[in-house]
Parts: structure tokens; sequence; C-alpha cells
């Protein structure tokens, strides 16, 4: 017989796909979970904040370099383009893998998700002078608020307790 996780009363979930018990996971990794959905969703929402703001790039970067040709300030754009999509592809599957990792009780997924919201702290003082329009930059605040909110549920007694018992299952 399997003991509940430390610090809640929800008795262990049926058995995962490996025979291992899997445990029901507190309400804070649910919502952590759920958050990070949210996250996934705000970068895709993202990528097309981008290409809102993009509109004024053209004439940013012909001001910013005077001697670009037009087939180079074009080029420029497209290289834009395609860093916005990538950029964003990547962060809606980090949020994904995340999601699934904590919510399987993955502790080093919570260290893995602490330091990505470390670094994109980081982005956020280091991209306040960029060039992102400010619906751009906005939209980029909510996504870091998003991410700060999941560590934070990630990091509650609650969550640390299941985490220590999934570790132990």
């Amino acid at each position: 017989m399997y003991q509940p996780y430390p610090g809640g009363a929800e008795a262990p979930g049926p058995s995962g796909p490996s025979g291992t018990p899997s445990l029901l996971a507190p309400a804070s990794i649910t919502r952590a979970v759920r958050v990070m959905y949210a996250g996934a969703a705000a970068s895709l929402v993202g990528i097309g904040m981008d290409f809102i703001g993009i509109g004024g790039l053209r004439t940013r970067l012909a001001n910013a370099d005077h001697k670009l040709t037009s087939a180079q300030l074009t080029s420029e754009v497209h290289v834009f383009y395609a860093v916005f999509i990538i950029g964003g592809l990547i962060a809606t599957g980090l949020w994904l893998w995340m999601a699934r990792v904590n919510g399987a009780g993955k502790s080093w997924g919570r260290t893995v998700a602490t330091v990505l919201i470390a670094l994109d702290t980081i982005l956020q003082f280091v991209g306040l002078g960029g060039g992102l329009a400010p619906a751009g930059r906005i939209w980029s605040i909510l996504v870091w608020l998003i991410g700060l909110a999941a560590v934070i549920l990630l990091w509650q007694r609650t969550s640390s307790a299941y985490f220590s018992s999934a570790q132990r299952s």
C-alpha cells in the first residue's frame, strides 16, 4: 500500500506506464501546469503580436543604417520574421515541455523552469531599450509574469512534497 504525499489528503492514483504508482498532483502543481499551458498559448499569440509591431521595423532599420539598399533592408526584415517565428515556436515548445515534466513530478523540471524564468528576467532587462513595439514589450512582460506565476506555484510547500514523493516512487 502506498502512502499519499505528505501534506495532502489525496490518495495515490492508478499505476503509471512503468508500473510505478502515479501520485495525484496537489492543486499548486495542477495550477502551475495550467499556467504553463496559458504561457504556451501566450507565446503563440506573441508571434502574432511581433508581426503587428514589425510594421515600422523597415523604417526603423532604414533610419538606423542609411547605407542599406532596398534589397538589404528587405533581407534584414525577413531575418527578423524568421527570428520571431522560430523564437516563438521554441518558447511554446519549452512551455509545453515544462508543463508535462512538472506535471509528472520530475523535480529537475522545476529547477529548469526556474532557470528559464531567470534567463527571461535578464532578457526583459536587456530588452528594455530594444526595438520591440510598445504592444510587443507589454506582451513580453505579460508572458514573463505568467512564467513567474508558474515558478512560484512550483516552489510552494505542497509542490515540494509532491516532487519528493514522486522522486521516491
